[in-house]
Order: C-alpha cells, then sequence, then structure tokens
C-alpha cells in the first residue's frame, strides 16, 4: 500500500517497496510511504507490526533489503557518507535514553555537534542551552543523568537530537518506558514540536496524542500498511478489520 500527501512538492521522507526480512520472517513487505515538509505521522500497530523497524531503515539503524528510501534529497544506502548525511538530517529518540551517565546534561548535547558538525564548543554550548529550555529543562544542565527523572531524562534525549539541527524527528515509543506520571511532559514537548512545523515519525501507542498532533495515522501489522488515514476518520470509523481490532483493545486501556 503506498501513502502519499502533497506530492507537488519534493518529500522529505520518500520509501518505495521498502523490505527487511531476517531469515524467513518478513519484517516489512515492499512499504511504501511518502511524508511533506511539515507532516507528523503516527505510526501505530501491534507488537511486531514492523514500525520500529520502518523508522529504523530510514536513518540505517536497520538496513533495508530491498526497495529505495531517501531523506532530504539524500538516498539512503551502503556507504557511510551517505548514511551520515542522512543521519545528519534526521533526529532520532528512543525508549531508551541512551544518555552517557558520566557526562553532564549539557555534555550529552554538545557531542554530536562538535563532532559530527565540526562547531565551536561555544557555539554548541549556545545551541545545546536554546534547546534544553524549549525542553523546559534548562535549569538540568549541569547535572549528570541518575540525578534526573526519566521524563527528564527523556526530554534530555530529545534536545540532544534537536542540537543536531535536524530536518525530521522520528521517535521510538518515547514514552513506553516511562512512569505513567512522566508520560504528560514528554508529549507536552512532542506537541509543542510537532506545533512547530517540525517533520514528525512517531511510533506510539499514546492515541490522544495522535488525535491531538498527527496529520496521519498509519495503521501496520504484519509489516504491511493496512491503512492510512486523518485522525478524526480513523478513529472514528477504522476502515480496517484489523485497525478496529486494535483500537478497540488499545482504547480499554486509555
Amino acid at each position: 500500500m503506498t501513502t502519499e500527501k502533497k506530492s507537488d512538492a519534493q518529500p522529505m521522507i520518500m520509501m518505495r517497496d521498502v523490505e527487511k526480512w531476517y531469515g524467513n520472517f518478513y519484517a516489512l513487505k515492499k512499504v511504501s510511504l511518502t511524508v511533506a515538509k511539515g507532516e507528523k505521522i503516527v505510526l501505530c500497530g501491534p507488537s511486531g507490526s514492523g514500525k520500529s523497524t520502518l523508522i529504523r531503515c530510514i536513518n540505517r539503524l536497520e538496513a533495508s533489503q530491498g526497495g529505495e528510501i531517501v531523506v532530504a534529497g539524500h538516498a539512503v544506502k551502503e556507504d557511510q557518507k551517505a548514511i551520515d548525511a542522512v543521519r545528519r538530517e534526521v533526529g532520532m529518540v528512543f525508549q531508551q535514553f541512551n544518555l552517557f551517565p558520566h557526562k553532564t546534561v549539557l555534555e550529552n548535547c554538545i557531542l554530536a555537534p562538535m563532532r559530527v558538525r565540526k562547531i565551536s564548543r561555544d557555539e554548541a554550548e549556545a545551541t545545546a542551552r536554546k534547546y534544553l529550555d524549549r525542553v523546559r529543562i534548562g535549569d538540568q544542565a549541569e547535572k549528570y543523568p541518575a540525578q534526573l527523572s526519566g521524563g527528564q531524562q527523556q526530554r534530555v534525549a530529545i534536545a540532544r537530537a534537536l542540537c543536531m539541527e535536524p530536518k525530521a524527528m522520528l521517535f521510538d515509543e518515547p514514552t513506553s518506558a516511562l512512569d505513567p506520571e512522566m508520560v504528560k511532559e514528554v508529549l507536552d514537548t512532542m506537541v509543542s514540536l510537532a506545533r512547530d512545523g517540525m517533520t514528525m515519525i512517531c511510533v506510539t501507542h499514546e492515541m490522544g496524542f495522535a488525535r491531538q498532533v498527527a496529520d496521519r495515522v498509519i495503521f501496520m501489522a504484519d509489516g504491511e500498511i493496512l491503512e492510512e488515514n486523518d485522525p478524526e476518520t480513523f478513529f472514528r470509523a477504522p476502515a480496517h478489520p484489523r485497525s478496529r481490532t486494535f483500537l478497540g483493545e488499545i482504547l480499554q486501556h486509555h
């Protein structure tokens, strides 16, 4: 199934017939997806549906075995130079925060910009403080990750990704490892980013977030896109039986 929007402009992210398999298991089956600049996409579906694999293929954390992926005009290919070019354009936030425990919040945020973008420490620190303020955690810059709550650490992870000045952000279930009382502070940060026009693809089961910010909700199962729709239609009248079953189960617990 192909999903496209605003095809008159060059897409920020384009995937065409992307395949990924592990032995006899197909994680992605000829998946095609086009994401316009500034568009917000929520990917949902049962465990093992291919959601995380899909976004990990975008910045080559997973190598696809078939099809084509282009990000901000850069083809995602095997050579390291092409991969580095794509990763400079795309920020990613994971379930786990992946912060360096022996470095302060500020040091965590300046490392990649200095190494990859080759900017000075002064410029990197100014950028880092801007984005730490942006996610409402600027007063924690000199602390170490272990001194922060899970929600604060995830906001640092978002700020760290923003410090690379990405053109798009990928979120892989960013709230699933958090205690319930910390989920809102991270979602509020993501909502704010979305309203500022950031291109986003988010794997999440937070359906309230999907209703609030998504331009499209995409439902995956068994390595395929089974349905894509605007949030109102998806939640009010899902077209695919698997979508209806999934929503019936997940909305019982929200």
